[in-house]
């Protein structure tokens, strides 16, 4: 009786723990299941997230942010409804891997798109709203301000109006002529008369620095803004690219001797107006420009000039020149020489070729 009490003690204790081993498993399976619903939970939204189908309707602006990475994007996407999450479009960034592709500024896109779809309009040029204003090279500032109105949809009186302390520009500027430097410019909407004219100053600034223009300056005996009216004088007489060393060593030349330098180019900028005719009365005009009259440089730039014309103008030809002719403007063809009388038939020529002779 004892023996088979024992005995039935041990299998009823067996028993009872058998029975906490299945609640202990059953509890050990129900926190798996538990656990696993918790991280497919987290997990889902970046396996599987919310996404739009097909290319959406109606049309909205997003704007995106210099600096902005994907995932950025993407949120102000989901913000504006135009996909469905973030996460979305980042996948979609990722596995096209785009993302590097993507450009700041303004965007026309639908509501509602699938996140690749949204991808395709980013990457699409078409899709970004902006005005594109090219300057040309030789441009003077006001010839620049209208251009920009026209192309930026800006009014021409704010561009006028601009106060130039808020440009950037140099401590030795005088203005803003010859410091707007030619090249293609994007306007994204909202941007302002300041915004624009500041980035061409900018810009101007670039390449002043690539091309090393205060110590070119200095290696020539002038000041930066001597060297940049210099620019501006080889870029508003013309001729080639080959021509513009030829023209910078011409007035040094006559700088040099002290001679005027006597070019058209800044009469005509006195008068503010353009002509290949300029007749001795022109050459007449009372202003500071007129190098007919006053010796030395004009008292700053009278154009824009480009890369071309400033490096022409910190690296002048080697030569005796003391004159040049653009004898034949509808072909660019310019001449040089150190003799008067040349000079003097290589103006009738130009005469000839303007019927004025």
């Amino acid at each position: 009786m004892a023996e088979k009490a024992a005995g039935g003690g041990r299998s009823s204790r067996r028993g009872r723990a058998l029975g906490k081993a299945g609640l202990v498993s059953a509890a050990l399976v129900a926190a798996l299941v538990a656990a696993g619903a918790g991280v497919l939970t987290v997990v889902r939204p970046y396996l599987s997230p919310e996404d739009f189908e097909g290319m959406g309707s109606g049309t909205v602006t997003v704007r995106i942010p210099p600096g902005a990475n994907a995932e950025e994007i993407g949120t102000a996407l989901a913000d504006a409804g135009v996909v469905a999450s973030s996460r979305s479009f980042v996948n979609a960034a990722q596995e096209r891997a785009v993302a590097n592709r993507l450009r700041p500024g303004h965007y026309r896109l639908r509501k509602g798109m699938a996140a690749g779809a949204a991808l395709d309009l980013l990457l699409a040029p078409a899709s970004r709203l902006v005005r594109r204003v090219a300057v040309p090279e030789g441009l003077r500032a006001g010839e620049v301000l209208q251009r920009v109105a026209q192309l930026a949809a800006l009014p021409l009186k704010e561009l006028q109006s601009v106060d130039k302390s808020l440009l950037g520009l140099p401590s030795y500027a005088p203005g803003i002529e010859g410091f707007l430097f030619p090249a293609t410019y994007d306007v994204e909407p909202g941007d302002k008369a300041v915004d624009v004219l500041a980035a061409m100053v900018e810009r101007w600034g670039v390449a002043a620095r690539q091309i090393h223009l205060a110590e070119g300056a200095r290696r020539l005996g002038l000041t930066p803004l001597e060297a940049l009216t210099v620019a501006s004088l080889v870029q508003a007489e013309g001729g080639t690219d080959a021509d513009y060393p030829k023209i910078a060593r011409v007035i040094y030349n006559r700088l040099k001797s002290n001679t005027p330098l006597e070019l058209d180019t800044t009469v005509l900028y006195a008068q503010n107006r353009r002509s290949l005719k300029v007749t001795e009365s022109d050459t007449k005009v009372n202003s500071p420009y007129n190098t007919y009259h006053r010796r030395g440089l004009p008292p700053g730039p009278i154009a824009n000039p480009g890369e071309k014309a400033l490096l022409a103008a910190l690296n002048p030809a080697a030569g005796d020149w003391h004159w040049f002719v653009t004898t034949d403007p509808a072909h660019r063809i310019t001449k040089f020489t150190n003799k008067e009388s040349e000079f003097v038939r290589y103006r009738e020529e130009l005469n000839k070729n303007l019927g004025t002779d």
